[in-house]
Parts: structure tokens; C-alpha cells; sequence
């Protein structure tokens, strides 16, 4: 990690985190442009290099934040460490990635778009954090309790639907002007509920 970023205020190393998760979720490593991102955290283009060297150490540096800090959310919520209820689990996975977006609002999709990326400069840096942090999140799923599903219903493919559901609540939220990662959650937590319903009805 990066020890003189750091060193910064607190409001200023998320103000330029914000803003490079922002941009490196919506075009992906290849087409972000560091020109937007200080822009979008109103720094200077020298001051965003005197710390990250370049894009790809940026890129590099923001990867392993973020999956260090969703996984720490993951952690002080204690997700898996007792609970193996299919959905109750599965809450606990959405509540925890409410609490890393409600300071990193764009955190989730930003990792979403880097589980894509293709570009092989982007890809030979995160390679080995990506396939830790997959590890970590299959490793949460397969503690949930699939013997309570009807032999009918794919439980793989209620996972995939959560998470379809889930990712286009938090899409929807995000375009407004004041995201509020408790709106968003009580919102899908409804949604969860009611597939929920759905599977054991």
C-alpha cells in the first residue's frame, strides 16, 4: 500500500479514491482517462502522479484497496461466521457491501468492472488480488445451506438472480445526485425478502 498516500487528510484521500473509482468503473483501465479523474476530485494531474507514479499504479493501488476494505467490511460484520441460512447469509453479504458503499459509493461496481477487464497490462496487475478476492466470495457462498432447496429450483441460479436484482437496485441508486447506502439497502433487502418468498412458497 501506498504509506505517503496516507499521509494525506482523510477527506482528501477519499475525495481522489472517489473519484477513480468513479471513472475506472465506468470506462474500465483502458479507456479511464486520469484527465477526468482530477478533474472529478479537483486535484491536480501532478499531485495525482507524485502519488501513484502512474495509471497503472493507480489502478493497481485502488484494486487491492478496495478489495482489501470490502473484505474488512466483510470481516467486522462477522458474515459467515455462524450464519449458513441461504438468504440470511446472503444478507449479511449485502449489508456488509452497504457499509463499504456508504463511504465508497462506487466500490462494488468499480470491482465488478475490474472482475471484466480484459486489458493486459490492468489485468497482469490484479491478477493475483482478483482470484484472492474471488476465493474469498465463493468461500462465503459455499457456507450457505443449499439441503432446504426444493429439488427443482437451481440454487446456483437464485444466487445469480440476487445478484441481478441487487446489482440493478444499486445502479439505479447510484444515478441519482445523493446516493444513501441505507436507502439502497432497505430497498434490496425488501427485494431479497421476497425472492425469498418466492423460492419456498
Amino acid at each position: 500500500m501506498n504509506e505517503k498516500f496516507f499521509e494525506l487528510k482523510k477527506e482528501k484521500q477519499d475525495r481522489m479514491i472517489n473519484a477513480a473509482l468513479l471513472i475506472f468503473a465506468k470506462y474500465g483501465y483502458h479507456h479511464a482517462s486520469t484527465d477526468e479523474i482530477v478533474k472529478t476530485a479537483e486535484i491536480s494531474k501532478g499531485l495525482l502522479f507524485h502519488y501513484f507514479g502512474s495509471k497503472i499504479g493507480l489502478y493497481a493501488f485502488l484494486y487491492d484497496y478496495a478489495t482489501r476494505f470490502v473484505t474488512l467490511e466483510l470481516a467486522q460484520n462477522n458474515v459467515g461466521k455462524n450464519e449458513t441460512g441461504y438468504f440470511e447469509l446472503y444478507k449479511q453479504i449485502l449489508s456488509a457491501r452497504a457499509a463499504a458503499m456508504s463511504q465508497y459509493p462506487y466500490i462494488l461496481l468499480f470491482l465488478q468492472k475490474a472482475e471484466e477487464e480484459t486489458y493486459a497490462e490492468a489485468v497482469a496487475e490484479i491478477k493475483e488480488r482478483r482470484e484472492k478476492y474471488k476465493r474469498i466470495m465463493e468461500a462465503l457462498q459455499e457456507k450457505a445451506d443449499i439441503t432446504v432447496f426444493p429439488t427443482e429450483i437451481s440454487y446456483s441460479m437464485v444466487w445469480d438472480m440476487l445478484e441481478y436484482t441487487v446489482n440493478g437496485i444499486m445502479t439505479t441508486h447510484l444515478k441519482g445526485d445523493n446516493f444513501r447506502a441505507d436507502l439502497f439497502l432497505a430497498e434490496a433487502l425488501e427485494y431479497v425478502d421476497m425472492i425469498s418468498k418466492m423460492v419456498f412458497s
